[in-house]
């Protein structure tokens, strides 16, 4: 097994659960009474957060509504594809082996 293959099979799943977890993020949005400090809920927060926050002081809300979280799902969907796509940098270095 080789380092790009290993690659593949450590950052897809990654960059796939953090976009899972910056959608669920955005759920939680939805809902103002949820505690982000209590479980289940810090399951969704802990990780997300530290993105979010540097995020926030370059975006604000729009309409009182938080975006970041939708523009994260963007970033690291976009990455995925970047790098792990039918085109990606990551499986054509894949294939060139």
């Amino acid at each position: 097994m080789n380092a790009t293959t290993i690659t593949t099979w450590t950052l897809g799943p990654i960059l796939a659960l953090m976009t899972l977890l910056f959608i669920l993020r955005i759920v939680l949005t939805w809902y103002s009474q949820v505690n982000l400090k209590q479980l289940p809920f810090i399951i969704v927060a802990w990780p997300t957060e530290p993105f979010l926050i540097p995020l926030r002081k370059l975006v604000p809300p729009l309409g009182g509504v938080d975006i970041t979280p939708v523009i994260w799902v963007g970033i690291f969907s976009l990455l995925r594809e970047i790098l792990l796509g039918q085109q990606g940098l990551i499986t054509m270095l894949t294939r060139l082996q």
